[in-house]
Order: C-alpha cells, then sequence, then structure tokens
C-alpha cells in the first residue's frame, strides 16, 4: 500500500503543478468550505476515518460504504458576514458490492443592493452557488477501497450564471486492526463548461491533491488525524502577481514554514460509547487571517459529537478571524432503524 500511495502522488504530483494556483484566485471556491461539523472541528480539512458517517464522503469518496445504505444526513453551517452554507445526502439501499449516494452543496451569500455606475439604484439581488454530489465506491479488497464523487455545479451572481463540472478520486486502505487509515484524494478536478458573460476565459477550478493518515490508540479512547493538502503546490504564502510579475507579500519563514501550512491536524477523544470530543489546528488559515502578532484562536476550532436514540448529532466551531468565528451543525440517521 506504501508504494501505491507513493506511486500515485509522484504521478499526480506534475499534473498538480500545471493546474496550481495563486492564493486567492480559481473558481468556485465554495468547494472548498467545510460543510460537516465533525471535519470543521478538526482542522476543517481531513480524510482519514473508519467511522460509518455518510457526511465523510463528501471529503473523500472512497469512505462510502456499505454499512452507509439508508443514512441521511443533513448539515447547516452559520458561515461569517452572514453566509449560509448547507449539504444534505443519502445514500440509497441498494443491493450489490458497489455503494452509491448522492448529495447537494449550497452557499447563499444573502441579498444585495443593487446599483448602476451613476449610484442610482436597481433593486435587490441575490448569490448562490450550488454542487449536486454523486458517490460511487467499491471495496477493492477487504482493507482497500476505491470511489469517485461526480459534481455538476452552478454559480450564479445576480444575472451572471456559469456551469461547472468537478470530480473527486480516492483511494483509502485500512490496516487489519481498524486502528490506522491511510488515504488520498484528488478533489475538484474539472474545468468551467460555461463562462459568466460572453468571450470571456474560462477560469481554473481549485485542484488539490491530499494525503491523510489517522490513527487509533489501542489501549486508549483518543484517534489523531492528519491531513497534507495542497500537495499540487508547495509555496502556499500569499503571492502578489502585478505587470506578470509574481512577488511574495509576506515572509514564508523557510522550510519548515511552508512545510506546516500543508498540515491539517485533529484529535478526537472519546470518553464513552455516545459522546466524541474534537479538536483541530489549521496552520495555513492562521497564517493567512490572523491580524498581525494577536492570531488568538485563529486557525483553532473544536467540537462535540453525541448519539441520542437512533439519531447522530454534532456541533464544531471553528475561527477563521478575530471577528469571524463559524458554528456548524449536523445531524445523521440510518432509515433503516425506523423499519421494522
Amino acid at each position: 500500500m506504501k508504494n501505491l500511495l507513493l506511486g500515485l502522488f509522484f504521478v499526480g504530483y506534475p499534473f498538480g503543478c500545471l493546474f496550481g494556483q495563486i492564493g486567492g484566485e480559481g473558481i468556485y471556491r465554495f468547494l472548498d468550505i467545510p460543510n460537516s461539523a465533525k471535519v470543521a472541528a478538526l482542522g476543517g480539512s481531513q480524510i482519514a476515518f473508519t467511522d460509518n458517517d455518510l457526511d465523510l464522503t463528501f471529503y473523500n469518496p472512497s469512505l462510502l460504504s456499505d454499512s452507509m445504505r439508508n443514512q441521511l444526513s443533513v448539515n447547516y453551517v452559520q458561515y461569517i458576514a452572514g453566509i449560509s452554507v448547507g449539504y444534505a445526502s443519502f445514500a440509497p439501499n441498494l443491493k450489490g458490492p458497489n455503494s452509491f449516494a448522492i448529495g447537494i452543496h449550497y452557499v447563499n451569500y444573502g441579498t444585495f443592493e443593487g446599483a448602476s455606475e451613476t449610484g442610482q439604484q436597481t433593486g435587490t439581488f441575490s448569490a448562490a452557488e450550488y454542487a449536486f454530489n454523486l458517490f460511487y465506491s467499491r471495496t477493492i479488497t477487504p482493507q482497500l477501497r476505491a470511489g469517485i464523487n461526480i459534481k455538476p455545479i452552478l454559480s450564479s451572481f445576480e444575472s451572471y450564471q456559469s456551469l461547472g463540472f468537478a470530480a473527486d478520486l480516492g483511494i483509502t486502505y485500512i490496516a487489519k486492526n481498524q486502528l490506522s487509515v491511510f488515504s488520498i484524494v484528488a478533489r475538484n478536478i474539472g474545468c468551467q463548461i460555461t463562462t459568466y458573460y460572453d468571450n470571456a476565459d474560462r477560469e481554473k477550478l481549485p485542484w488539490d491533491i491530499q494525503l491523510g493518515f489517522s490513527k487509533k490508540l489501542a489501549h486508549a479512547p483518543i484517534r489523531f488525524l492528519v491531513t497534507a493538502d495542497h500537495l499540487n503546490r508547495w509555496n502556499l504564502s500569499y503571492l502578489n502577481s502585478q505587470n506578470d510579475v509574481t512577488q511574495p507579500v509576506e515572509k514564508s519563514n523557510g522550510f519548515t514554514s511552508l512545510l506546516m501550512r500543508h498540515m491539517v491536524f485533529g484529535a478526537e477523544l472519546i470518553p464513552e460509547q455516545h459522546v466524541t470530543v474534537r479538536f483541530g489546528y489549521n496552520y495555513q488559515r492562521q497564517k493567512e487571517l490572523a491580524i498581525g502578532n494577536h492570531p488568538g484562536l485563529v486557525g483553532f476550532s473544536a467540537g462535540l459529537g453525541v448519539k441520542i436514540a437512533k439519531f447522530n448529532l454534532n456541533y464544531g466551531i471553528a475561527s477563521y478571524h478575530l471577528a469571524a468565528t463559524s458554528h456548524y451543525f449536523s445531524i445523521a440517521v440510518n432509515l433503516s432503524q425506523f423499519v421494522r
């Protein structure tokens, strides 16, 4: 499995460099917004799990398994600046060796006051973006799974609309003792099909390659998780392009800082069977959004998961800025429990 992961990494890396993005550029950036309370609490990007949680397939389609059949999940995010984010998914109870699921991801930016170039008000308008998710996975061996998520995309800003298409590819290896998980995911492979206005150049999607690992301790109720994201581009420090010249705006602080920008850390404490406490840290988020020498809790996140009767409830909180904290709510249920 180690050779497989390394091989996929080196095959995908050159293509990732080809489609690498400068920070702040690229289209359909809402695809990067976390929508699961569990993943948000763990730093916003984790792809290696053994949990029976349908929400996790959004981040890694190879996590979809037959144990998730008939599961329904609904998520809501009270994001920053009055923006709301939602995600709902369902895995139908279909027989056979393959697993399927569907989902819809949306972001609503709210209602705005329109005005002409002379300042005359033209009424209100709205802005929103949607991605439909079609999941498929297959168990190759008892320890190895592969999956794909196909995503038609609709983006609408006032009278300007754009259609796009993307796909996520994932491979997951689960150790025989179920304590260790390795995953690799290529996210948002695709293109913009129609532009917002005629004769415009097509923009690139936020292509991303991720490697993930999780380890649950054999004799303690603790699990550690780490995901390395944006492996298609080494330098994630902010760059400014002017007059065809790209210059760094912030100091990279050397190799260690550049490496840490790719790492997202998480930990789960499971003191009881139906209660889980989560913590996360995103170094890149802190470097991008902290104010000067006063980072506060920017980059840190936390959350709680509880199982009440037949329902799984999760809450997450993440600090994006000294003045911006997001709250995540998730509820999931297996409909098979209501059928006798």
